[in-house]
């Protein structure tokens, strides 16, 4: 009994019921008759299968008292319970009853109908709805796919505008980058027109001092005429006279134009080298990074252009002035020497100076130097605008008392800071010169300007070795070019002097 009184006890089949008969009082008016009378049945089959349950153990609890343990609660109890539930006992039920039932009978079915017409009106209103929903749904459906429509639109544009926000910001670009070269060439043409304006005033000066040396010699040539043959001999013949004339100033050590502006020129020369390093240099090492990519190589091809450029400056001046005072020698009678009127007419002439010359053995000599290294398919006429204005200024150097010229200089010197300013990128401790940026200029024994170089405690030596060691680009003269350079120099001095004078 006990077991069977566990097993009925874990079902909670009371809770059960319990729960069933509340749900169906919630839901009474709600559901269908149908329905209603479904879960009554089920209620009834329920109690049934309890009341199964509660007869087994009132069974095994009876046999378990023996034969007449629980007659007594069986008699008071059980039996009259069993009488009342099964007898076949007279209705008591009137005919008013009777008709009382009917009237409530009738009061539920008319408020079921009326439940059952609200419950279809309510269904029928939430159709409604659900079809507004959808509805709804559909029209926001439309909407979003409009709007992504619309994005996808804007998507478009935006690219398209992107494309073309490129497109302008390449061309504001190359604007920007023809505006930087026109700049260039405003400046360069204002630097043109300082020469001028400086060279103007070179010229006033020069009139200014023949037009002194003019009167000196007109008064110089009335006083001989004035003098007669007789007193020239009697002045000529005594002896105050020749001391006189051996304590008079020589012709030689009047000062020429060359000599007076000396200091000037210096001054301006040396501007313009400064201004070659500042500017032009970094022109041409910008415009070299386009093809090599190695920044040592674009500064040694820099530097090397440099020192190419001034030894050719030099040679074309000593070849200058040579022709200058051979064409000068016969008819030369002036107050200076042969050499301070040489000097004197080049610098009043520096524009019959051959740049382009000089220009072509630059970068010939560069072809064959194995220290550099250029792309084959570019050539070092791409750096030709430094070339030529680091000759010009090399070549009016020459013309200096004393002259400038470039202080000499070699890979793994003993690095000086007399000569050299180190370079952003160089070790500081470092005691050698690794390789040079631009030179030191020099004149008179003393540095002038100082120059640029890189120190690094790298191994000096053994890529030095190895790019001596590695194949140069050598680079021969076209026909043309070769042919002119060689006609240029089978001239005779004769010819060369005409054609500069």
């Amino acid at each position: 009994m006990a077991e069977t009184l566990r097993r009925l006890t874990n079902t909670s089949s009371f809770r059960v019921l319990q729960d069933k008969l509340e749900s169906w009082h919630r839901e009474y008016h709600v559901i269908s008759c149908d329905q209603n009378l479904n879960r009554c049945c089920e209620l009834i089959e329920l109690t049934a299968k309890i009341q199964g349950q509660l007869f087994s153990i009132l069974n095994i609890t009876a046999a378990e008292g023996g034969h007449y343990a629980g007659v007594d609660t069986l008699k008071m109890r059980l039996l009259p319970w069993l009488g009342t539930c099964f007898s076949m006992a007279r209705p008591s039920v009137t005919d008013d009853t009777s008709l009382q039932l009917i009237q409530d009978s009738a009061e539920k079915d008319r408020r079921i109908r009326d439940l059952s017409v609200s419950h279809d009106s309510e269904m029928h209103k939430l159709d409604s709805e659900l079809c507004s929903t959808r509805l709804q749904l559909e029209a926001v459906r439309t909407e979003l796919t409009d709007a992504q429509r619309e994005l996808n639109d804007t998507k478009s544009k935006s690219v398209t505008t992107l494309h073309s926000a490129e497109d302008e910001i390449l061309q504001l670009r190359e604007d920007l980058r023809s505006a930087h070269e026109q700049l260039d060439i405003y400046k360069r043409k204002l630097d043109t027109i300082d020469d001028y304006e400086r060279q103007v005033c070179l010229l006033r000066e020069e009139v200014t001092y023949l037009s002194t040396e003019k009167a000196m010699l007109q008064q110089r040539l009335g006083r001989s005429r004035s003098s007669s043959p007789i007193s020239r001999l009697s002045r000529s013949s005594s002896p105050m006279s020749r001391l006189s004339r051996s304590t008079s100033p020589k012709r030689g050590e009047s000062p020429t134009r060359a000599q007076f502006t000396n200091s000037s020129r210096h001054a301006r020369l040396i501007s313009r080298f400064n201004d070659l390093y500042a500017v032009v240099r970094l022109e041409a090492q910008s415009l070299l990074r386009r093809y090599i990519t190695d920044l040592e190589m674009v500064q040694r091809i820099i530097f090397v252009a440099v020192m190419e450029c001034f030894q050719a400056a030099k040679l074309a001046y000593r070849q200058f002035k040579l022709r200058v005072r051979k064409t000068l020698s016969p008819s030369h009678y002036g107050p200076e020497s042969l050499e301070d009127a040489a000097v004197d007419y080049i610098v009043r002439n520096q524009d019959l100076y051959d740049v382009q010359a000089s220009v072509n053995d630059v970068i010939s000599t560069m072809n064959v130097n194995p220290r550099i290294s250029f792309p084959p398919e570019v050539d070092f006429v791409l750096i030709s605008g430094l070339i030529r204005e680091v000759c010009k200024v090399a070549f009016a150097m020459q013309t200096l008392d004393p002259p400038l010229d470039l202080a000499f200089a070699s890979d793994g010197e003993l690095y000086s800071d007399a000569k050299y300013r180190r370079s952003y990128d160089s070790e500081f401790t470092a005691p050698l010169v690794m390789y040079h940026v631009w030179p030191a200029l020099m004149g008179g024994g003393d540095i002038v300007t100082k120059g640029e170089a890189v120190t690094k405690r790298s191994s000096l030596w053994s890529r030095s070795r190895r790019r001596s060691a590695s194949p140069g680009r050598s680079r021969s003269l076209s026909p043309a070019r070769s042919l002119a350079y060689n006609s240029r120099r089978s001239l005779s001095p004769e010819r060369l002097s005409t054609s500069w004078l």
